[in-house]
């Protein structure tokens, strides 16, 4: 019995060291997007884990109540019938669980997938992710300036990312400000943030993308509007701009480290078309041919 105790002891240990080498950040949110998927988190959690005291109880209740006893050999227990009671509830009380996180979630995804709760009458800022292996993209088309790992976001302002990837699927990230959605090679993602107060948070790709996946981070700093703008001008006034023949080469590699430009590769590499629409080449070929018949007429 000691025995088993002091392992129980050594494994509750162990769990709370590593609990505390990496701290649940989706349950520190800093954003009102980030916020309501952590209630929807926590709020899924304590159902379950009410479904899962009361099925513990009912099963210490049945083992206690009908456990082996002590009877003579040619005893026979009395026939009892079926109770329609008892199977229309334990029918009925999963679909009403079921149903009930649906609901929860389909409004959480509702919420989430529009611009944050407080922030209609103002103008987002509309920042382009993009990743290739192993590295991220930040393209600020307003601004005319581009980041590699890192990117700056202001404060108490709607944030409408554009994902799209270079390469193999992956999965953008920013726990305490925003839930994960998928880049894709050609179209464009949508996911919306806001960031409540000034802080740097961190950023990954959470879907597996092969050998450097684990080292794909990027660092969100979020900052007043006043100091968002001066990192711009500083940018503008000291950084190069992006040629063709730079990103060319961004792309190729496999590991650098934060870099900044004056301008962004969407002026010689655009994005893919949005809303879900796949830029593949039939549908070039099919424009090229309107184009040539329109010039033909």
């Amino acid at each position: 019995m000691k025995k088993k105790l002091s392992l129980m002891f050594v494994a509750l240990s162990a769990l709370a060291l590593l609990a505390g080498c990496e701290p649940l950040t989706v349950f520190n949110p800093k954003g009102p997007n980030a916020e309501t998927l952590s209630n929807t988190i926590i709020l899924s959690i304590i159902t379950m884990a009410f479904i899962l005291l009361v099925v513990y109880v009912l099963l210490a209740f049945m083992l206690t109540k009908y456990r082996a006893s002590k009877a003579p050999a040619d005893y026979e227990p009395p026939h009892e019938e079926g109770s329609h009671l008892l199977e229309i509830t334990w029918t009925v009380i999963p679909i009403i669980i079921v149903a009930f996180l649906a609901v929860v979630t389909v409004r959480t995804t509702s919420t989430v997938e529009a611009q944050p709760a407080g922030y209609d009458d103002k103008e987002p800022l509309v920042i382009y992710a993009s990743s290739s292996n192993w590295k991220w993209h930040f393209s600020y088309p307003e601004e005319g300036v581009e980041t590699v790992n890192y990117v700056n976001l202001p404060i108490d302002r709607p944030i409408e990312f554009k994902l799209y990837s270079f390469g193999p699927i992956t999965s953008f990230w920013i726990p305490q400000l925003a839930g994960q959605k998928y880049a894709m090679s050609d179209m464009l993602t949508t996911i919306h943030l806001a960031a409540d107060e000034v802080g740097s948070f961190m950023g990954r790709n959470s879907n597996f993308n092969g050998r450097g996946f684990a080292e794909m981070e990027f660092e969100a700093q979020s900052m007043t509007q006043e100091d968002f703008d001066k990192w711009v001008a500083d940018v503008k006034a000291k950084e190069e701009p992006l040629t063709e023949e730079k990103f060319d080469e961004l792309l190729k590699a496999e590991h650098v480290g934060r870099q900044s430009f004056s301008s962004t590769h969407l002026d010689f590499s655009p994005a893919p078309m949005e809303h879900g629409k796949h830029m593949n080449m039939d549908d070039t070929d099919h424009e090229d041919t309107s184009e040539e018949h329109s010039g033909h007429h």
